[in-house]
């Protein structure tokens, strides 16, 4: 199976042809699946969780960022958490994301690391940490840290994310001798593979100005890049059970209509979507 969705739900208004922010209820007309970082900034409350169900088909999933607190961020600040407080937010996290998870609604929680989250025996024992504190929910991890990659130390990583049932997930970036990790796509969990797609915009991902975060994903695949994606999602699938291609490359509004242009050359459809909402007036 191939799903394919976008990095949040209302910053595709090309999806409606109006300039505004794109309902949830309106995204899930087009595509099965979602990316969320609300969770990374602060843990939702239960309402918000159940509001975003009561909005999509049964069968629609969602990928959740994990806690910042959750993937080390606070380490590289000032004032790092100590472990008490790690672990009452895993709990809280479970706590409130677990009826997604019960409903089959949560196909991942994205544990994306940062930059100096380095390859070491203390990050590889924190990966068997968090699979013993989220027994039964499905994991994906993202390395922003080249210090991962490279062709027997992806090898040896790849075999202990499967051992854990981890996703690993594969990141098409600008990659340099001194930036960005290369993309590597590869299989560690027979349930789900995914890709995550950022856009190949050089300057940029390189260039540190006050609009960084926003600039570095100003980016349109081409219809030949996008091939190329395909060939690569068509191998993976014969691997896993479920492919899912993630878009963020959005800071000119063109992940919606990457991603359905992808769907378009995979010849692919997805079933039980949210009906399309037509304004006849």
């Amino acid at each position: 199976m191939i799903t394919i969705g976008l990095t949040t739900f209302s910053e595709h208004p090309s999806l409606i042809h109006e300039n505004r922010k794109v309902r949830l209820t309106e995204y899930s007309a087009y595509f099965p699946t979602v990316e969320l970082d609300t969770p990374f900034y602060a843990i939702p409350k239960a309402e918000v969780i159940a509001h975003w169900q009561q909005q999509v088909p049964q069968n629609f999933q969602f990928i959740l960022k994990a806690n910042q607190v959750m993937t080390l961020h606070d380490q590289g600040g000032s004032d790092p958490v100590d472990n008490q407080a790690r672990l009452a937010v895993f709990n809280d996290y479970k706590r409130v994301v677990g009826p997604l998870n019960a409903s089959g609604q949560l196909k991942a929680v994205l544990f994306q690391f940062p930059p100096y989250f380095s390859r070491s025996v203390a990050a590889i024992d924190y990966l068997r940490r968090i699979r013993q504190l989220m027994p039964g929910f499905p994991i994906a991890v993202e390395f922003r840290n080249p210090s991962w990659y490279g062709k027997e130390i992806t090898r040896d990583v790849a075999g202990y994310l499967k051992e854990l049932a981890i996703s690993w997930v594969a990141v098409d970036e600008p990659h340099t001798t001194n930036m960005g990790v290369a993309f590597e796509p590869m299989v560690t969990n027979e349930q789900l593979c995914v890709l995550r797609l950022h856009g190949r915009n050089v300057k940029g991902w390189s260039t540190r100005s006050k609009d960084w975060r926003k600039q570095r994903t100003l980016y349109r695949y081409s219809e030949a890049e996008l091939k190329a994606f395909c060939q690569t999602i068509l191998e993976l699938q014969g691997k896993t059970k479920e492919v899912c291609v993630i878009f963020n490359n959005n800071s000119g509004g063109d992940a919606a209509d990457n991603a359905l242009q992808l769907k378009k050359l995979l010849g692919i459809s997805f079933d039980h979507l949210s009906p399309l909402q037509m304004d006849l007036f």
